[in-house]
């Protein structure tokens, strides 16, 4: 299969924020040494909480990614961490924006949820001290907007700006329609990624109503299990990823170094359930066919899947399936790992990360390990890189990403040569 004739988008700049790293060496040398990021919440009383645990951001300050401490403290933490992370891809992406037009610079950061802390904390104002007393701030900071516009304010970039919101598939959503973006033309430089902040009361209450969280509070290092016939729900991780994207001939023009080509991405709806995957991952099986199908790969040629694996009963075997149907022998050759066992699920900023992770892994030919996994599940029988990294050559990835709703989005990514 042959892609299409178009522009080349290669990605030139990472950023992470996440349980098990800020910035991504630290974040590369724990996920490859099999660290884990998940304990017991710190960010609030966790008495009569079914689930006590998760993925927080730990010493996590702002302040070097934005103009001023005051502009910090006019923003939620989700924000926060999505500007922070979006600065550390402006970093290494090493772009000089004074000598680039800023008009074809644009931002799609996205969130599922935005700024609930926020709401949380200001719905408490109105019940306990009044209306009168409602921060003037406090839509500003609670809309999910303001990772993307924010970032774009602090820089000047005055091109494309959208926040992406698809649940769980955020971030991918926002990578997958900024390279559209740079494919049609319209910019130079994107930044795609997502956020969330979601280690907050209501959330962890909320999720825990539905049944969607782990429950193994006694060993929270090893209560995100995917893929393992024991595991019994996710864990929630916060933070942000953003990548920087950039066309080919933008990239060459500045002799930036290139972590690997973007060349393919799916985008579909179950139109099934609120929150449960199609029968054997159906609708992620459609992304994961027109992600190859744009990226002009064959199945074949994937060496790496990013599962979306997020430690669910259900969830994990229906991805197992969705591979095996789009893949047929060839998921017998894959090596299919979930990071999450080490950030826990980062719902909206998880398609990033992992993005990022699949730029490392094509970059540095190395495969993270999916961790805790200890006892196979009959149902999920593919090649998941148990507990340890694996050096093997790279040439091609798919990342997964599906969400609430019946999101689903894959990106497709390989090796750049020239």
């Amino acid at each position: 299969m042959t892609a299409p004739s178009r522009k080349r988008i290669v990605i030139t700049g990472l950023g992470v924020v996440s349980p098990v790293g800020q910035g991504i060496d630290p974040f590369w040398s724990n996920i490859t040494g099999g660290k884990c990021g998940i304990d017991q919440i710190s960010a609030f009383d966790t008495e009569g909480y079914s689930c006590t645990i998760a993925g927080e951001v730990r010493n996590f300050d702002a302040t070097e990614a934005f103009p001023s401490p005051k502009e910090v403290r006019r923003t939620d933490r989700f924000a926060q961490l999505s500007i922070h992370a979006a600065w550390q891809a402006l970093k290494d992406s090493e772009i000089n924006l004074d000598k680039t037009n800023r008009e074809r610079v644009g931002a799609f950061i996205g969130s599922g949820i935005g700024g609930l802390a926020t709401l949380e904390d200001q719905h408490n104002n109105l019940l306990n001290r009044g209306p009168g007393r409602i921060s003037p701030f406090f839509i500003p900071m609670m809309i999910l907007n303001m990772g993307s516009g924010m970032f774009s304010l602090y820089h000047g970039l005055r091109g494309p700006n959208v926040a992406t919101c698809s649940a769980c598939a955020t971030a991918s959503h926002a990578i997958g329609e900024a390279w559209r973006t740079l494919v049609m033309g319209d910019a130079d430089v994107m930044f795609a990624g997502g956020t969330e902040a979601a280690v907050t009361p209501t959330a962890i209450a909320g999720f825990a109503a539905m049944k969607a969280l782990s429950t193994r509070n006694e060993n929270p290092e090893t209560a995100s299990s995917p893929f393992d016939a024991e595991r019994d729900g996710f864990v929630m991780g916060e933070g942000a990823g953003v990548v920087m994207l950039e066309e080919l001939e933008h990239a060459k023009a500045r002799d930036a170094r290139i972590y690997c080509e973007l060349v393919g991405y799916g985008n579909t709806a179950d139109a099934h359930h609120m929150t449960a995957p199609a029968p054997e991952g159906e609708g992620g099986a459609r992304a994961m066919r027109m992600a190859l199908k744009s990226g002009g790969l064959n199945p074949e040629n994937i060496s790496y899947i990013n599962a979306h694996g997020t430690s669910t009963p259900q969830g994990d075997v229906c991805e197992t399936q969705a591979i095996k149907n789009i893949f047929g022998n060839h998921a017998n050759k894959l090596a299919v790992s979930s990071t999450k066992g080490a950030t826990g699920h980062m719902l909206g900023a998880a398609g990033a990360v992992e993005m990022a992770v699949c730029c490392k892994a094509i970059q540095t030919d190395i495969v993270p390990p999916t961790i805790n996994y200890q006892n196979a599940d009959p149902n999920c029988d593919l090649d998941y890189v148990p507990n340890q990294a694996r050096e093997m050559k790279v040439e091609a990835i798919a990342n997964n990403s599906f969400g609430f709703g019946g999101h689903n989005a894959c990106l497709v990514a390989k090796k750049f040569r020239g």
